[in-house]
């Protein structure tokens, strides 16, 4: 179809302010200090997960699909930019860069299920495993945060698509 070469795509000022807005939040040392998500790279980055999740799950839909690309797209290019800048080879960076895409699309996954099912305690193992690395015992943390990702979830479904589009993007206080 020739129409999609038409569309107006977002600049990347929208896209970067959207993707930053992520990075900031999954950044929040609250999650660190009273949530008890370990403060490491493997932390860190299951905490951009689950907040790329949350808005790339929000942006799913109708016109702001395109946008949710576009953020996606410019996740790739940081991942891709991180792994570099820690020394990974040019020839070990698509074995990596698959890795962190099947990070993702494992963890939505996961996500999206538990909260289909409308079982709180699905969604708490899943934060369990994910989040926190603890697949045989719930942390403290865990439940409280599966109450932040509902909040967080309802604050999104409530922003206004045009508002999104234009790269504003705000999450509940943790």
């Amino acid at each position: 179809m020739i129409f999609p070469l038409f569309r107006r795509s977002q600049g990347p000022a929208t896209i970067s302010a959207l993707y930053g807005m992520i990075v900031a939040q999954a950044r929040s040392p609250v999650f660190y200090r009273e949530y008890g998500v370990s403060d490491t790279v493997d932390g860190r980055f299951e905490l951009l997960l689950l907040h790329l999740f949350l808005v790339l799950r929000r942006l799913g839909t109708g016109s702001e699909r395109e946008v949710g690309q576009q953020v996606f797209d410019l996740f790739c290019q940081d991942m891709d930019r991180n792994l570099r800048e820690m020394g990974i080879g040019d020839l070990k960076v698509p074995a990596e860069m698959r890795r962190i895409g099947e990070a993702y699309y494992g963890r939505s996954k996961a996500y999206e299920a538990a909260l289909a099912s409308g079982d709180e305690g699905a969604l708490n193992a899943v934060i369990a495993r994910n989040v926190f690395g603890a697949p045989e015992r719930e942390p403290p943390g865990a439940a409280r945060f599966g109450t932040y990702i509902k909040r967080a979830l309802d604050e999104l479904a409530g922003q206004d698509a045009a508002d999104l589009q234009r790269g504003h993007v705000s999450f509940p206080q943790p």
